[in-house]
């Protein structure tokens, strides 16, 4: 059953759409300097080694040497810093789309490829699609709503295809695999020593996982249901990041397409209020 033209394009605050903006933006410095700072090696790897994927191999995408490699990140952060400012936000968001894209593509033309990565992609595909947006602006546009939407249905594929992907594979025997058993060896925190050697509560929360993720489309109504859901992924990936060491920074940050973010002008209200007061205080 296809959602109805309304689902798909919801009236929200364009104010909204500016502060994911500034989120995805001003992430892709944390994400080059340090999530993926490894990808910057990838300009001294042999060329032998270079596997690009099906885009790369259709767009005849050059091996990425060190010209080309340091060539996207500097064009890169620069079109970041001129999109997070407000200043050309379809010409310099689509720049920051494409270079993403690319610099994706360097870092996943070696025989591995992440998935946390499909939602932010998203983001910074429609995003640049809105135009014009200041945070403050409370006035409401479908097309704002169209963005924020896309984002929401690129998270919840992400969980969804994870599970279907964990069944076609796998099968209903991953529940009670020793998946999590192996992940606490391997890479293991202090809090996963807590509960290695207990089988059954790790099948436990194997199952909790695949239920949420064939769940996550409940997601996608409003609501409470909503916020339980937002509420429950982000603590399934904190839980992660706590016993594994491993966390999904860019899908995390696309969570945030489901939250009135324009609350926060409010807050940024209040800073500035606040601060010139403590700041006349302390002296």
């Amino acid at each position: 059953m296809t959602p109805p033209a309304s689902w798909w394009f919801p009236a929200v605050p364009v104010g909204r759409v500016a502060w994911l903006r500034t989120l995805a933006y001003s992430f892709l410095f944390v994400d080059v300097f340090v999530t993926t700072a490894w990808v910057r090696a990838h300009a001294h790897v042999p060329e032998a080694l270079h596997q690009p994927l099906a885009l790369g191999r259709f767009l005849s995408l050059p091996a990425p040497d060190h010209t080309v490699v340091w060539l996207v990140l500097v064009s890169l952060l620069v079109s970041a810093v001129v999109a997070a400012s407000g200043r050309l936000p379809r010409l310099a968001g689509g720049a920051v789309f494409v270079l993403y894209l690319w610099w994706m593509l360097i870092a996943f033309s070696y025989g591995k490829v992440d998935h946390d990565r499909f939602a932010f992609l998203v983001a910074l595909a429609v995003l640049p699609t809105v135009g014009r947006a200041q945070r403050g602006d409370g006035r409401e546009h479908e097309g704002a709503g169209w963005a924020l939407r896309s984002i929401q249905v690129a998270v919840v594929a992400t969980y969804l295809l994870s599970a279907v992907a964990k069944l076609r594979y796998v099968g209903p025997e991953w529940v009670t695999s020793t998946v999590l058993e192996r992940a606490m060896a391997r890479r293991g925190t202090v809090f996963a020593d807590l509960l290695t050697g207990s089988h059954e509560l790790l099948v436990v929360f194997q199952f909790l996982i695949l239920t949420l993720e064939l769940a996550s489309p409940l997601m996608l109504l409003d609501g409470r249901i909503r916020r339980v859901g937002v509420v429950l992924a982000a603590g399934f990936h904190l839980m992660s990041f706590a016993t594994i060491g491993i966390i999904f920074l860019p899908h995390l940050l696309c969570l945030t397409a489901f939250v009135q973010l324009e609350r926060l002008d409010a807050v940024v209200v209040r800073l500035r209020q606040r601060v010139p007061a403590l700041l006349s205080a302390s002296g």
